[in-house]
């Protein structure tokens, strides 16, 4: 019956919110690698057959708790302050991404690392990751770089999970010092030069 749709988006709208707050504290508690489906199932007190219809497997799980917590980051990009929001001179805007999508990547790392190796070439099919690297081509673009296609990937790929954490539990780097280097590699990779040497 028509009357019945509503509620079902509802129970269904409900069921998600639940999952996903249950996956979030138990990922923050034990880490992603101990986490089952079948352990979020039962905190989110839902059906192991509607998790797995909804989310698939743990990878589509992460992927869509990573979805509400990067919002934030788009919302800001776009209509936030200057110099992460629009105002600022697009290298400004391209370092202070590159800070805030560090900071991202740090504070999820086991889940977004989830999200990014679940299958071969997964980070590049995401539709976070479109946005982030057409957010860092228009920005590579107004700077006059050279090759901003290139220079957006390169960007991005030097920011994900498994670099992130080589350098912060591998290497012991701090998160200060990090991105203030990470923050003026962006800003080199935006210079309008080709690297060509003329008399």
């Amino acid at each position: 019956m028509a009357g019945d749709v509503p509620r079902e988006r509802a129970d269904a709208a409900r069921n998600r919110r639940k999952v996903l707050a249950a996956a979030g504290e138990l990922f923050a508690a034990r880490g992603v690698a101990a986490v089952s489906m079948d352990d979020v199932a039962a905190a989110a007190e839902v059906g192991k057959g509607t998790l797995y219809r909804r989310f698939g497997d743990k990878s589509g799980l992460a992927a869509a708790l990573l979805d509400e917590r990067e919002s934030q980051l788009q919302q800001e990009l776009l209509s936030g302050p200057p110099p992460l929001g629009p105002g600022a001179p697009p290298v400004e805007r391209l370092a202070a991404f590159t800070a805030a999508y560090l900071a991202y990547v740090d504070a999820h790392l086991d889940v977004v690392a989830l999200s990014q190796t679940a299958s071969p070439g997964a980070r590049l099919r995401t539709g976070s990751h479109r946005f982030w690297l057409l957010h860092c081509r228009i920005l590579f673009t107004a700077a006059g770089a050279p090759d901003p296609d290139l220079r957006a990937d390169a960007l991005l790929a030097a920011l994900t999970a498994e670099q992130v954490r080589h350098w912060r539990h591998d290497e012991g780097r701090e998160l200060a010092g990090l991105t203030r280097a990470v923050s003026a590699l962006a800003r080199s990779l935006a210079a309008s030069h080709d690297g060509s040497s003329k008399p």
